[in-house]
């Protein structure tokens, strides 16, 4: 006859959820509902820091030839969308803009509020000075002379013979600025930070 008295489990030890490993290691495992939880505030995080990133940067892709040589078809850029908030615009940015409610275009500021533009033989003036392009496929074959109203600027494609820009179809409203581009990102063999050269400025004594 078997006389031994049967030994009840500790309720805590059948519950617990720790597991000895071969080496005799103890572990703990993660509940489920944890774990799920963990998630949850990762995914959270992640959508706020996309909203966030997304106020801030645009990003968009280039469609034409307009600014060729400096920009490709294809290419996708970052833009900085407060720019011009923090900061003034300057001549010889390159600007992202709402041309009318389907497209938006990507040009070269040339001229602010208040300038006089002029093309004439090849060159761009503005306010009298004679602008340093390096950045252009060829001098431009047309002639024209704008002043710059306040609110608007006047923008123009570094691929200029070939480009849809101010001196074909006028000025660009202030509020119609989406911002300023900062990189091409894609494709990696093309990135670059792109510059914006102070246009003006480095012509300082130059005469038209």
């Amino acid at each position: 006859m078997n006389n031994t008295t049967p030994v009840e489990n500790d309720p805590s030890e059948v519950n617990s959820p720790d597991v000895m490993t071969e080496k005799g290691e103890e572990t703990h495992s993660i509940p489920l509902r944890t774990y799920l939880l963990e998630i949850f505030q990762t995914l959270i995080l992640a959508a706020v820091m996309y909203v966030m990133i997304d106020a801030v940067i645009a990003r968009v892709r280039v469609e034409n030839i307009s600014m060729l040589p400096t920009l490709h078809p294809g290419e996708f850029l970052l833009v900085n969308k407060i720019a011009y908030k923090i900061n003034a615009m300057s001549r010889g940015d390159i600007v992202i803009f709402h041309h009318d409610e389907k497209e938006d275009y990507i040009k070269r500021l040339i001229g602010l509020p208040g300038d006089v533009v002029i093309v004439k033989d090849g060159k761009v003036t503005v306010n009298n000075q004679t602008l340093i392009e390096p950045y252009i496929a060829a001098p431009p074959s047309y002639t024209g002379e704008w002043q710059v109203p306040a609110g608007s600027v006047f923008v123009l494609g570094d691929n200029r013979n070939s480009s849809s820009d101010s001196h074909s179809w006028g000025f660009v409203s202030l509020d119609r600025l989406i911002g300023k581009a900062l990189v091409v990102y894609w494709p990696p063999q093309n990135m670059q930070i792109l510059t914006h050269p102070d246009i003006v400025s480095a012509t300082s004594g130059s005469t038209p």
